[in-house]
């Protein structure tokens, strides 16, 4: 597991708050069940969209076909901010992302990648030509998202800690 720098901002955070350690946020991004990518439309205005990803090998990973709008976002600019967290006011920890999407094509990551889908959300999936394939769809692009800071929004305590790789 990588070792980030690890700091709280004073200025959004209560006197009572620490930083969070990234142990914590990894166990969150692992076992997340719903992330929100945010990408840049060709126009230059914001696209937002729920996906299923796999956290593995520090980095987030998410499928999506190449005539999605997130994935003709993405061949234009590769800068995402990807989140997770919950809805409650008073307790849990917001994780949001910043790095950049690359395609990933070694059909041995492809395939661990086919199997962690396979276990988290029943999601069967074929490597083919660097690509993933799921039953009668088409081909699916892989993206990694390797971030290269981070930040956790604690509630409850409210607390702002920044991750930076």
């Amino acid at each position: 597991m990588q070792t980030p720098t690890t700091t709280l901002d004073g200025r959004y955070s209560d006197a009572a708050a620490t930083p969070v350690p990234w142990a914590e946020a990894v166990g969150i991004l692992e076992t997340a069940e719903i992330f929100w990518l945010s990408t840049v439309r060709a126009e230059g205005g914001p696209h937002v969209t729920p996906l299923i990803a796999i956290w593995m090998d520090d980095a987030l990973w998410f499928v999506t076909g190449a005539r999605e709008q997130k994935a003709r976002n993405l061949a234009r600019q590769p800068r995402v901010a990807v989140t997770t967290g919950c809805n409650a006011y008073a307790q849990g920890l917001d994780i949001v992302l910043e790095g950049a999407a690359t395609i990933e094509r070694d059909p041995a990551v492809l395939q661990r990648l086919a199997d962690r889908f396979a276990e988290k959300c029943g999601w069967h999936f074929t490597v083919s030509d660097g690509t993933l394939v799921g039953d009668g769809d088409p081909p699916t692009e892989v993206y990694e998202v390797r971030p290269a800071v981070a930040h956790g929004f604690s509630r409850g305590t409210a607390g702002q800690t920044r991750w930076t790789f």
